[in-house]
């Protein structure tokens, strides 16, 4: 498995389970915009994630699987992984290695962008 499909792997991976009932190293953030539109919203949102599979050359141009936006309620999100150190400091050394790699996925408005 290359280095890119072994990234692609674990973001899918984790995007499914961030935004579902159990975390596995990282954890799902939403933004001011986003919770402010309330619970409904920002579950609906989750699950408009959890469930993305929109992936285009043009939104995925490196293949992580590691961006997406889509249309909620008439407002455009964006979600986007990033990839830190198991201390959540600096980048991760080895984005395709779970032992030293914590993703952060983040749902935002796309006006907070």
């Amino acid at each position: 498995m290359s280095l890119t499909s072994r990234i692609c792997a674990l973001n899918d991976l984790f995007r499914r389970a961030a935004c579902g009932p159990m975390i596995v190293n990282g954890q799902l953030v939403a933004t001011r915009g986003v919770v402010d539109q309330g619970e409904d919203f920002l579950a609906r949102a989750i699950l408009a994630v959890r469930s993305f599979s929109d992936f285009t050359e043009d939104n995925d141009p490196y293949g992580e699987h590691d961006f997406g936006a889509f249309i909620l309620d008439g407002q455009k999100l964006f979600w986007k992984i990033d990839y830190y150190d198991t201390d959540l400091k600096f980048h991760s050394p080895d984005p395709a290695d779970p032992d030293v790699t914590r993703r952060v996925l983040t749902i935002m408005l796309a006006s907070e962008y």
